[in-house]
């Protein structure tokens, strides 16, 4: 028996849906068992399977809810409260968090790659607001700490 694409290859292999012969450059191998390529159809989870009007959703609601947290971070940088250190994690944590599951909502519950780097630059854009305002909370090694908190949720929401 010769193989359906390389005529030149002996097998005893055979798609175990189709029977058509195959050899073992050919064969791809499924939870079910060996099937050729046509029988196969490897697909991407639903899920997964993003197209362009939900990635403009997902900028859309992630831009809108990076604002809202922004301003919300900013009114709360206005209020003198002591231990604020400890205060900024709480709230780069819930900003993260509400921006991830914003973007989410807007796609209905779709995920990937694609959707967490929108996720993940809504929550930069969230941080960069209070920063526009005060310099002094700015880019120092506890501010970036911060950045990286809002960031690491809103895309772990997404991956």
């Amino acid at each position: 028996m010769q193989c359906a694409k390389h005529p030149d290859v002996v097998t005893n292999l055979a798609c175990g849906k189709c029977g058509k012969p195959i050899c073992p450059k050919c064969l791809i191998q499924t939870p079910v068992g060996v099937r050729c390529a046509e029988c196969a159809k490897l697909k991407s989870l639903p899920t997964y399977q993003v197209s362009t009007p939900y990635y403009l959703r997902a900028i859309g609601a992630g831009v809108g809810i990076a604002l809202a947290c922004g301003f919300v971070w900013l009114g709360i940088y206005l209020i003198p409260l002591p231990f604020m250190f400890f205060f900024r994690f709480f709230i780069a944590a819930g900003a993260g968090y509400a921006i991830g599951e914003v973007v989410s909502l807007a796609v209905n519950r779709k995920r990937g790659t694609g959707l967490a780097i929108v996720s993940g630059l809504s929550a930069a854009l969230c941080f960069a607001i209070p920063n526009v305002f005060f310099t002094s909370v700015g880019l120092n090694l506890w501010g970036l700490l911060v950045l990286a908190v809002t960031i690491f949720m809103a895309v772990i929401r997404l991956r």
